[in-house]
């Protein structure tokens, strides 16, 4: 083993909401050991992210998730401590629904737009970025690692204990780490072999040398999620065309199902950017996506790290696609707005998800969090808060 290779107490793989507030609900709870944040994307946030451009430093996209809700009667505890440091707002914007017949109606219940409506303030990674400030308010080493795609996890077995040894795709090691926390689902999910080409599932091949029965039982969970895709369209408008986007009723615009059956689109949101202008996201519609899954965005991260080779004449077929069921269902103009497709293969897990009672294998030194796991606000932001909490909890018991 090198001796420049980095150590660590605890290794967090994925910068989403759930690593993030990992690390924050452990630094409150009075934990000071040494954390390695490694993301494959530019920066936190991951589907709550939010895209700036080099050429044009007005431009933010939140190109995932233009709000977030909280339905528990008991809100996560990081909520509260965001929003005295002025990180999130309240969504005061108007969101309505409309059908297949181009009819406007009052909200749905969609699962993503009841109970408490949040915001990240000027942007939506400014959530995860906030919860990454309190972590770093509280004390102790916190290393940031973003474009950094983790392909290997190594777990060895010695007289002091287990390490993990985390690699790149070239068998470099990044890290090695004390505990190891999965904020996603990637590294356990067959899709990464049917999408990436890889030979084998990282945590599969890690839990079979480690033979856990407890790690097993939650590998295999893992990979039995199913998760909906997503391809986004990304649009920004200038001052002429954005005026007419801007007066609209609405700022979030929820397709019903027969809307989607139309268009095949399931949410359209509007974003005011300064100097008049605005950017406007269309989601898909599920069955869109899983019909293009194949097709990714020019400049996604799974094109940049993950080896995915992107068509662009299928991209361009997507975007064109997608560019088009907004024109028909709008009656708005687009013109040749400047646009970019951003997809998830894997945006909204489905029930069951992972027992929360396998979210910590302290025999392995290895933890789960994320939106992935059941219980009360799973498949949302809401989740991936409450989960990092619990794990942060039972993290105390062990770290």
């Amino acid at each position: 083993m090198p001796s420049s290779l980095p150590r660590t107490d605890l290794a967090i793989v994925g910068a989403g909401v759930s690593g993030c507030a990992l690390a924050a609900s452990l630094r409150r709870r009075g934990w000071r050991g040494s954390i390695e944040l490694l993301e494959i994307g530019r920066g936190p946030g991951g589907r709550a992210a939010t895209r700036y451009s080099r050429q044009d430093p007005d431009l933010r996209i939140n190109h995932g998730a233009p709000l977030f809700n909280i339905r528990a009667q008991t809100p996560p505890e990081l909520l509260q401590a965001l929003e005295q440091r002025e990180v999130i707002s309240p969504f005061r914007g108007s969101i309505q629904s409309l059908d297949g017949q181009r009819s406007l109606g009052p909200a749905i219940d969609d699962g993503f737009s009841d109970g408490q409506l949040w915001q990240g303030r000027g942007g939506m990674d400014a959530l995860a970025a906030g919860l990454l400030e309190l972590a770093e308010a509280e004390g102790g080493v916190l290393s940031r690692r973003f474009g950094t795609l983790v392909r290997h996890l190594r777990p060895e077995r010695s007289k002091t204990g287990l390490r993990w040894t985390l690699e790149n795709s070239s068998g470099e090691a990044l890290v090695e780490a004390r505990w190891l926390v999965l904020s996603g689902t990637l590294l356990a999910h067959p899709r990464c072999q049917q999408v990436f080409g890889w030979d084998g599932i990282p945590l599969e091949q890690a839990a079979e040398s480690l033979a856990d029965p407890q790690l097993n039982a939650a590998q295999s969970q893992l990979a039995s999620i199913e998760g909906q895709a997503s391809c986004n369209l990304l649009l920004t408008l200038p001052p002429e065309q954005a005026s007419a986007w801007l007066a609209l009723p609405w700022q979030v615009l929820q397709c019903t199902p027969s809307a989607q059956e139309r268009w095949g689109l399931r949410r359209i949101s509007i974003q005011p950017l300064a100097g008049g202008r605005c950017a406007v996201v269309a989601e898909s519609s599920p069955a869109f996506a899983a019909a293009h899954l194949h097709v990714y965005g020019s400049r996604s991260s799974a094109a940049q790290l993950l080896g995915a080779k992107p068509d662009p004449s299928d991209e361009k077929r997507v975007l064109d696609a997608l560019t088009q069921a907004l024109t028909d269902l709008s009656g708005q103009t687009l013109g040749d707005a400047p646009r970019q497709l951003m997809r998830w293969g894997a945006a909204f897990p489905l029930a069951p998800g992972l027992d929360p009672g396998h979210g910590c294998c302290p025999e392995s030194a290895i933890g789960f969090c994320g939106d992935s796991l059941a219980g009360d606000g799973f498949g949302r932001i809401e989740g991936a808060l409450l989960s990092a909490e619990d794990l942060a909890t039972e993290l105390m018991k062990q770290l």
